[in-house]
């Protein structure tokens, strides 16, 4: 891949890795035995949900990175990394339903953030699901937006990160309650935004000089 073409996943990548190394201090905790506490009680008594959506997580942030990538999307490669996506991908956003449900909601969350846990979660889920029976009907387009779609919603921890950094830092705390509910679902809100922008943007340009460049490169294809 070109250097330009390395940016997007790179930036999706990036964005996706401060809840990745959550997650993966999350998994560290609970593989160590700890102490339980109020913030951790409700993972040490369930963990299988947490553990399923931190580790499809990873993998559909990673993963998924790539898709995006137009050269990969030309090749088989873009079809065996989907077939691996769409499990994680359910993986995440059920497991999410499931913590939404099952988990009781820690002091800083509230009825409306449960509530939009579970609108969300849906969505990514529904998405993901309207990508792959467009794909199965050749639809590619259609697989193409709600793919994107799905993926937007999945990334929204890290975008989350972000609308949470400006209260943080002015205050040293967490926010609370409907403060903290408008700031999740500004994350996602966020992505879905700046995923329709990219589905939207006008196709580019393919000059004769570009053609001419990545003609020795289908020939070693």
């Amino acid at each position: 891949m070109t250097m330009r073409e390395w940016r997007l996943p790179a930036a999706l990548i990036l964005l996706g890795l401060i809840p990745m190394l959550a997650g993966a201090g999350r998994l560290t905790e609970l593989g160590s035995g700890p102490e339980v506490t109020a913030a951790n009680a409700r993972f040490v008594a369930d963990p299988l949900p947490v553990v399923l959506h931190i580790v499809g997580a990873v993998v559909y942030t990673i993963l998924g990175a790539f898709q995006f990538v137009p050269r990969l999307r030309r090749h088989s490669w873009h079809r065996r990394a989907g077939r691996a996506l769409v499990p994680c991908g359910l993986t995440v956003a059920f497991a999410g339903l499931w913590m939404a449900v099952a988990y009781d909601l820690p002091a800083h969350d509230n009825d409306v953030l449960a509530g939009m846990r579970l609108v969300f979660g849906s969505a990514m889920a529904g998405a993901i699901l309207l990508g792959l029976a467009a794909v199965l009907r050749r639809d590619i387009a259609q697989h193409r937006r709600w793919m994107a779609r799905g993926y937007a919603i999945g990334l929204g921890a890290g975008t989350q990160a972000f609308t949470h950094a400006p209260y943080l830092i002015a205050t040293g705390e967490q926010p609370n309650g409907n403060l903290r509910a408008g700031l999740v679902v500004a994350g996602w809100l966020i992505n879905l935004a700046v995923a329709e922008w990219y589905l939207r943007r006008p196709a580019p340009v393919v000059t004769a000089a570009a053609l001419r460049r990545a003609e020795p490169e289908r020939q070693k294809g």
